[in-house]
């Protein structure tokens, strides 16, 4: 969080939860599933749907369901082909529609709107291969350009709202403009998920493992943590992901780091080859993608739905070790009178050229905006992984193609890295962090 007010504001447990490039590979089966994995990795909820697209008959039924966001036509056939990598847009929505009331209590009292609660920009970087997720906070007053409203009408621009009002006004399409707008970065991707479809999806990937440094407890969600390390399955992991008033500083920017912390801890986990050499793990992950998109729990661009396309991002994500998986916040400002937060365009200038001409970027700020967490450790790189078979218990040890990452001609030296802004907050998936309880 910056001292100087430059910015740019031209107009689980069952409790309740409140509502607020192409490589090759010796085996191409397993290679896929590896980058499918990365992929997961560092955008939760978006990429989780890219395990489906594996699943090649159920996949070809998801063409129907895509949402428009541009002209998809104009995209080439090799995901390796595009200058200056891939960016995916990746939304979790607060919908009541299809939500169970026992978990979301304030959905009997429904006000009928979605809006885009988080919203992180995924790039892949062209060669060499690196990930960059920016999460913007929801409270961040932003322009809203025109966009088509559900009815087919337009919905008038507006100079300054809150970006999670975006989805509300225009649905996915209009969330995609607005972030492009502030960002100057071209979106060819995106994907948005609602509650219910995150709880599932947790339980297919068989849990996550989170630290708090404190007891926490937050009537909000109805989590409930003791100080230390926990695995978080379902509606509890969902609570997690969503906890605010039980951490940091109560704000939302607490709240993107605590995210910033499951994600990466996702990363290792699927690294590791917990999920990666288990079959039945693997295809329960794809088909359960699938079905939130049939239940109208996840929402895919159209660009989303070519199932040889979801492979081949998949495939530039491959090689991609710890340490250039970097979350970062987009850097704010708090508005006079507090509450609602300033985009400070400076800092995050430097953020988006870097992006934008393919360098690397290096975190200088704390680890977290809103004192939602603590570095407390550095993980080890990831391990060989086992090759899956139908027999998940006689796999075929390989070297895991991440556990080299980073070693060849064309791996950046570190002077070529961009010094972020210390506004940026951020980390690394080879940080560990712990969670900051509130107070």
């Amino acid at each position: 969080m910056s001292a100087k007010p430059e910015a740019q504001a031209s107009k689980f447990r069952r409790h309740p939860v409140a509502r607020h490039g192409v490589l090759t590979s010796p085996n191409p089966f397993k290679q896929v599933l590896t980058i499918l994995a990365a992929v997961v990795a560092v955008a939760l909820v978006s990429v989780t749907a890219i395990g489906g697209f594996y699943v090649w008959d159920a996949a070809r039924a998801l063409g129907d369901s895509g949402v428009s966001i541009g002209d998809e036509s104009t995209l080439p056939p090799h995901i390796g082909e595009i200058e200056g990598g891939v960016n995916m847009l990746v939304v979790g929505t607060d919908s009541c529609e299809g939500q169970d009331l026992k978990l979301f209590p304030r959905c009997k009292k429904d006000d009928g709107g979605e809006r885009n609660d988080v919203t992180m920009l995924v790039h892949i970087s062209d060669e060499p291969r690196r990930v960059t997720v920016v999460s913007f906070p929801r409270d961040m007053i932003v322009p809203i350009p025109s966009c088509e409203s559900p009815d087919g009408g337009t919905y008038s621009a507006m100079s300054a709202q809150m970006i999670n009002a975006s989805y509300m006004y225009g649905g996915l399409g209009c969330t995609v403009s607005t972030v492009e707008e502030l960002t100057g970065i071209d979106i060819q991707f995106a994907a948005s998920i609602r509650w219910t479809g995150v709880i599932n999806m947790s339980d297919a990937l068989g849990g996550v493992d989170v630290c708090v440094s404190d007891d926490i407890s937050d009537r909000h969600t109805g989590l409930n943590l003791a100080k230390g390390e926990h695995t978080l399955v379902g509606a509890e992991a969902l609570q997690f992901l969503r906890i605010r008033h039980g951490i940091g500083d109560g704000s939302d920017l607490g709240r993107i780091s605590n995210q910033q912390q499951f994600m990466g801890s996702l990363v290792r986990k699927l690294q590791s080859g917990a999920v990666l050499s288990n079959y039945p793990a693997l295809l329960n992950l794809a088909n359960t993608a699938v079905r939130q998109v049939n239940e109208g729990q996840l929402t895919l661009s159209d660009s989303l739905t070519n199932p040889q396309r979801m492979v081949q991002i998949a495939m530039a994500v491959s090689d991609i070790p710890y340490k250039d998986i970097v979350f970062v916040q987009y850097p704010t400002v708090y508005a006079p009178g507090g509450g609602r937060v300033l985009p400070v365009t400076s800092a995050a200038d430097v953020l988006f050229t870097a992006l934008k001409e393919n360098k690397p970027v290096k975190v200088t700020g704390e680890a977290s905006g809103g004192y939602g967490v603590d570095i407390v450790g550095e993980a080890e790189g990831p391990t060989p992984t086992a090759t899956p078979t139908a027999d998940a218990g006689s796999p075929t040890s390989t070297p895991s193609a991440s556990a080299d990452a980073g070693e060849g001609e064309d791996e950046p030296s570190a002077d070529e890295a961009v010094d972020l802004p210390s506004d940026i907050t951020g980390s690394s998936a080879a940080d560990v962090t712990c969670t900051r309880a509130e107070g």
